[in-house]
């Protein structure tokens, strides 16, 4: 049986990892927390872009930023539920094409991935939608068998009945994965051309 090991033994641990790194490899930590810094305020519109940022930036540490930079930026690359999850992602692909410097190869994948995510909106809406009018004619069906005439009124949320609920959550995992296994392969193929 695997050991478990308290808070303050993993606490104890970690110390003593940081007491034997170096200085370079603390300085390159901080180097790339700094990327990763840079590209949250780029994300939220408070910065300026990745390049202008990592140009400024010694030559001894732009390697270390322009990692923390490309990790975030990928980070924040996912399947969006709302309109401002989109942008989001719209954000982070513009931050990784200006930190490639607007190279052709990784262009051509950041088009294939916002394709995926442009899909993906899509055929979630879809299939939310005849989720959607599938439970509404159940539900008007049954109301109407138990009801009769008195049932031709009543308007039915199908999405707040569980049995939607429960349905909707099956297939929105279902579309999640389908579309991340293939969101994930072109995060790849951008790391390694990154080099990350």
């Amino acid at each position: 049986m695997a050991e478990i090991k308290s808070t303050m033994e993993l606490v104890l641990e970690r110390a003593a990892r940081m007491g034997k790194a170096s200085s370079e490899e603390i300085a390159g930590d901080e180097a790339k927390k700094t990327g990763m810094r840079v590209v949250a305020a780029f994300l939220d519109g408070k910065g300026d872009s990745p390049a202008q940022v990592l140009a400024g930036q010694s030559r001894e540490q732009q390697t270390a930023i322009r990692v923390g930079m490309a990790e975030a930026l990928l980070r924040n690359i996912f399947l969006p539920r709302d309109e401002q999850a989109r942008e989001r992602t719209e954000q982070a692909t513009r931050g990784l094409l200006d930190l490639a410097g607007g190279a052709g190869d990784i262009a051509s994948i950041c088009q294939d991935m916002q394709h995926i995510i442009g899909q993906y909106g899509q055929h979630r809406e879809q299939l939310r939608s005849q989720l959607e009018e599938q439970m509404r004619m159940q539900y008007e069906q049954l109301l109407a068998q138990q009801m009769g005439e008195k049932a031709e009124g009543v308007k039915i949320d199908p999405t707040m009945q569980p049995k939607f609920k429960e349905e909707w959550g099956r297939v929105e995992a279902e579309l999640d994965s389908q579309y991340s296994q293939a969101l994930d392969q072109h995060k790849q193929q951008l790391k390694q051309r990154l080099g990350i």
